[in-house]
């Protein structure tokens, strides 16, 4: 059996979307997951470790990538970091939430898949982007 891809999800306070990421994939054998989030309030704050850890960090928003890499000003190599591109409006296992954290994972998951955009130069390769118009405040 193939070694599971490291993936390390990551919010803003690891309340709601990046938990519900870990737990998604938590049986998932091609994946070992952790979760954690860029604020100094977060549940579990990112650190050194994670990312030594991880072979792929998903973001939830580009924002929090931009932290993570303020947060490590000393570090020189980080693992792929991408964005799922998912707004902070939604709870723990919303369904729409499940399903735009799997949208986007699975296309790291199965790299053959192609993303239906152009990918954003700032990160390592593009995600589907959310549909999540209707859920705007």
């Amino acid at each position: 059996m193939p070694v599971p891809l490291k993936v390390l999800f990551v919010c803003g306070r690891n309340q709601w979307r990046s938990p519900t990421a870990e737990r998604v994939y938590r049986n998932d054998p091609r994946l070992s997951v952790r979760s954690a989030g860029v604020s100094n309030h977060a549940r579990r704050q990112i650190n050194g470790d994670d990312l030594d850890w991880a072979d792929l960090v998903l973001v939830m928003e580009r924002k929090h990538a931009a932290r993570i890499r303020e947060q490590f000003p000393d570090r020189s190599v980080f693992p792929k970091i991408d964005s799922l591109e998912i707004p902070d409006e939604y709870r723990a296992m919303d369904d729409e939430l499940v399903a735009l954290i799997k949208a986007g994972t699975e296309v790291h998951i199965h790299p053959a898949r192609k993303p239906n955009h152009v990918p954003d130069p700032t990160f390592a390769s593009g995600t589907p982007r959310a549909r999540h118009e209707s859920r705007h405040r």
